[in-house]
């Protein structure tokens, strides 16, 4: 997943949260996307390759994953607002992803990795 926002909108954040549930880290900041088949895919600049910043507490190491493809885009400077929101899509280097909305709860991670790993229902 790409996690987009503004500086401050809590994309380090979600991620960490994100990692502790089993997520890989691509790149914490600076993330390279190319499109290939199809498919957009997530790449890491080499300097800053299983690195992340958490805010308050310093520069971690994580697991650094390979180039990944991405599957869902998470934009951060948006909240959502409707409790069952509309599907919605964004157009990344011409291919066309899912897009959510942050989403202010504590359950906001748990409920990404599931979205993930399964189907949207509703």
């Amino acid at each position: 997943m790409l996690i987009r926002g503004a500086s401050g909108s809590g994309k380090s954040a979600l991620a960490l949260e994100l990692l502790a549930l089993g997520a890989k880290l691509v790149a914490d900041d600076g993330v390279e996307l190319r499109s290939r088949d199809g498919q957009l895919w997530a790449h890491c600049p080499e300097a800053l390759e299983g690195q992340i910043e958490a805010r308050f507490v310093g520069i971690l190491s994580a697991e650094p994953a390979a180039p990944t493809p991405v599957v869902l885009v998470i934009e951060m400077d948006h909240i959502e607002a409707e409790r069952l929101p509309p599907r919605r899509t964004c157009s990344l280097r011409g291919v066309e992803l899912p897009c959510l909305h942050k989403i202010e709860g504590s359950y906001f991670a748990a409920a990404i990795m599931l979205y993930v790993k399964g189907e949207r229902v509703g």
